[in-house]
């Protein structure tokens, strides 16, 4: 009687089994997307097929050209799916809406891909950017008179008392103005100098010696002038290290950048041509017309997403191209078994550090069920990925710490038995 029973089950088993291959075969062959050569649907297009190339030439270095087939192209007709076609009228496209395609879109050896549309239309700063200022200086006529500053070097001479001369234009050295802007001369002591143009300075020195000449006939002839650029020339001085005039600078946690001569300017949100000009702009106001810059981002702030739950290798990716969720869950080494991907949780900061949340239904697309899955969204900077448990891989834990690990580590039941038979009859 037992063996008769278990040769029934066996044979349910087996017919079981086929059937769902048969259903599966049919299924696989309805959505696959390539059409075999006895298709119907070619005749649809006869023009089409003719009309595509079979056979292509390549030439090789030393001139010669050698006729290659594309398989594609010997394959006729290519179906599948174009995503853009429907619009959002008619929602998402399905398998069901496969028509031929250009085969051209899956041809072999282009694996770098077309240029595509930039990331994004105008790149913003952000923290961590790492930027390189270039530096390089024009020497333009100013209408303004030029205006002395500490560090400049000036000569003082008199024609009418040669021991009143100061400095000496041969060995190119001259009164330095000192950091409290005054230098020092015979028979007048410290006098301002700085903020003066050089007329300005002669009358005021010819006014102060009039005391003790009648015709003092001061000359004021500048040695050395623009000390605070040519202190910024030697302060962005990179011959000797990474070469030329510039300076590599990181956008700080507060949004800034620090260059030597200006005080901390803001970077962050910023588009490169806008920090350019608000640098260029400080420059000649802190030091004067003729230091221009060209600003370029040396290297971005690295980007992560993190990807928790039910996927082989959990934890932070780095994203170095644009990046679809799908596509994060590869990096994750995919899902685990028992994983529920029609509610996969992605989290996001938004820009004012608030805190969003959406569920996606992937299921579909990593099944090979939706050739355009609206849910494969684009992941951002710092976004969460949470690919929870299935509702049986959740009881399966629960029954296993709560009866496995919990009751029957707890009570011993090994060797104890209950008689129903017994109980029944009570």
């Amino acid at each position: 009687m037992s063996n008769g029973l278990t040769m029934r089950l066996v044979a349910i088993v087996g017919v079981v089994a086929c059937v769902a291959m048969i259903v599966a075969n049919q299924r696989d062959d309805s959505q696959h997307p390539m059409v075999s050569a006895q298709d119907t649907s070619r005749a649809d297009a006869p023009e089409a097929r003719r009309s595509r190339p079979e056979v292509i030439e390549l030439t090789r270095v030393d001139g010669t050209a050698r006729a290659v087939r594309l398989c594609q192209a010997t394959g006729g007709l290519m179906l599948g799916v174009d995503c853009n076609d429907c619009g959002t009228e008619c929602g998402e496209a399905r398998w069901e809406a496969s028509r031929p395609i250009p085969w051209e879109v899956f041809a072999q050896g282009d694996y770098v891909g077309p240029a595509r549309t930039q990331h994004v239309p105008e790149y913003a700063l952000r923290v961590n950017d790492v930027i390189e200022v270039v530096y390089w200086f024009t020497h333009e006529a100013s209408d303004e008179a030029y205006r002395f500053e500490v560090g400049d070097e000036v000569m003082v001479e008199s024609f009418s008392d040669p021991s009143l001369n100061r400095g000496n234009l041969e060995q190119g050295r001259g009164l330095m103005i000192q950091p409290d802007g005054t230098i020092t001369l015979r028979l007048l002591g410290q006098i301002p100098a700085a903020g003066r143009t050089v007329d300005e300075l002669r009358d005021a020195l010819e006014e102060r010696y009039f005391e003790f000449y009648k015709v003092p006939s001061i000359t004021v002839t500048p040695l050395k002038t623009n000390a605070r650029l040519e202190a910024l020339r030697s302060a962005i001085d990179a011959r000797f290290g990474q070469g030329g005039q510039l300076r590599r600078v990181t956008v700080t946690p507060e949004g800034t950048i620090q260059l030597p001569g200006i005080s901390s300017t803001q970077a962050n949100g910023l588009s490169i041509e806008e920090l350019e000009r608000e640098i260029e702009e400080r420059y000649n106001s802190d030091i004067g017309p003729g230091v221009n810059t060209t600003v370029t981002l040396f290297q971005r702030a690295p980007t992560f997403v993190y990807v928790i739950g039910e996927v082989a290798t959990p934890g932070q990716y780095q994203l170095q191209k644009p990046t679809t969720a799908i596509q994060a869950l590869t990096l994750a080494g995919s899902w685990n078994n028992g994983a529920n991907l029609r509610e996969v949780v992605v989290m996001r900061r938004t820009d004012d550090w608030r805190l969003m949340a959406t569920k996606l239904d992937l299921r579909g697309a990593l099944l090979g069920e939706r050739p355009c899955p609206a849910d494969d969204v684009w992941v951002r900077d710092s976004d969460i990925i949470i690919v929870p448990k299935s509702p049986i891989l959740l009881l399966d834990n629960f029954i296993n710490l709560v009866f496995t690990q919990g009751l029957y580590g707890v009570v011993p039941f090994q060797g104890m038995s209950v008689n129903f038979a017994r109980a029944s009859s009570i």
